[in-house]
């Protein structure tokens, strides 16, 4: 490998990304160019360096040995760059993963931030759940998302930081027509006999399938059968229309044609929802966004938990064992 006088960072950035996908398409995709760009960008960098990065054939792409050697030097250039910018105030955008449209603790959240950090550009970003978006964390995809961090295995966990923002309570969603919707609030007793959806069968939220499935053992509650995965709002309706089975959600879950939400109590089941993002960001907006999520959580009384409340120990213990703020 010979060494040049010396070498673009926009060169080191795309071969960084492609030894992480390992797939030009992917990497082309997540660095919002064309994948001819892509390519043409890591034959100047192997040109310059004297070497070959990758093996490419029609099925696989692999780092070469020179390539695994520069891989780690290319990581700390790069990081120090974007230390750099950061430090400089021209830090590229905070991708933040607000879950879901319509979620509004994760909205408010990001509307303060965005209040209180006008210079920097926090931009939304909604894949679904956070079992989903850990993945996306860790390979740099994404910087931020919400959820229940208890829920993730922990080999994900040990690669991510977290800073606990809500206990919010939990609802069900019923039709206009069902006995249960001319109730103001639903006993969690009341919902035995009843199957009642969770997201079971979607690989993106299993953190939320599993809070669930714990909240209905014992009760008499059987957790609905998965269902087509549905992508958009109106296929979600769609599919829930035709089964209607009551859905399991949050207070703040968006409203649905056709349903209405009650609150769940007798116990009050509480959702935790944590900020969430890989070990060792660093990102002057992140900053901000943990400020922000301290900040609504003392003014909505997010973090102070109803006496008459249900919350599995090990979120209990998770969301204890932080302080409120960890950026």
């Amino acid at each position: 490998m010979s060494a040049p006088a010396a070498v673009d960072p926009r060169l080191l950035r795309a071969f960084v990304t492609v030894a992480e996908e390992l797939h030009f398409t992917r990497a082309a995709a997540r660095l919002y160019i064309a994948q001819q760009a892509l390519s043409r960008d890591v034959r100047r960098l192997e040109r310059e360096l004297g070497c070959e990065l990758f093996v490419r054939s029609t099925r696989r792409v692999t780092l070469t040995a020179d390539g695994e050697r520069l891989l780690p030097y290319a990581r700390a250039v790069l990081q120090a760059q974007d230390d750099l910018l950061a430090a400089a105030g021209r830090s590229r955008p905070l991708l933040v993963d607000l879950n879901s449209p319509g979620l509004e603790t994760h909205r408010e959240v990001l509307r303060r931030a965005r209040q209180r950090a006008p210079g920097h550009e926090l931009m939304a970003r909604y894949e679904s759940g956070l079992t989903w978006a850990a993945g996306e964390l860790l390979a740099g995809r994404i910087d931020v998302s919400f959820g229940r961090f208890a829920g993730l295995a922990p080999a994900l966990r040990t690669g991510l930081e977290q800073q606990p923002v809500r206990y919010e309570p939990m609802a069900v969603v019923l039709p206009e027509d069902h006995a249960l919707a001319a109730l103001p609030e639903v006993p969690l007793s009341a919902l035995a006999g009843e199957t009642v959806y969770a997201g079971a069968g979607n690989p993106r939220t299993l953190e939320w399938t599993d809070l669930a499935r714990l909240l209905f053992d014992g009760r008499g509650i059987t957790p609905a059968p998965p269902v087509p995965l549905a992508v958009g709002e109106e296929e979600f309706q769609r599919i829930m229309a035709r089964t209607r089975n009551p859905i399991l959600a949050v207070v703040s879950f968006p409203p649905l044609p056709g349903t209405v939400s009650r609150p769940l109590v007798e116990p009050v089941p509480l959702s935790p929802v944590s900020l969430v993002w890989r070990k060792g960001m660093i990102h002057p907006a992140l900053t901000e966004l943990c400020r922000s999520a301290a900040e609504v959580a003392v003014e909505r009384g997010w973090l102070r938990r109803p006496e008459d409340s249900w919350l599995p120990e090990t979120d209990a213990a998770v969301m204890g064992a932080h302080p409120m703020s960890r950026c």
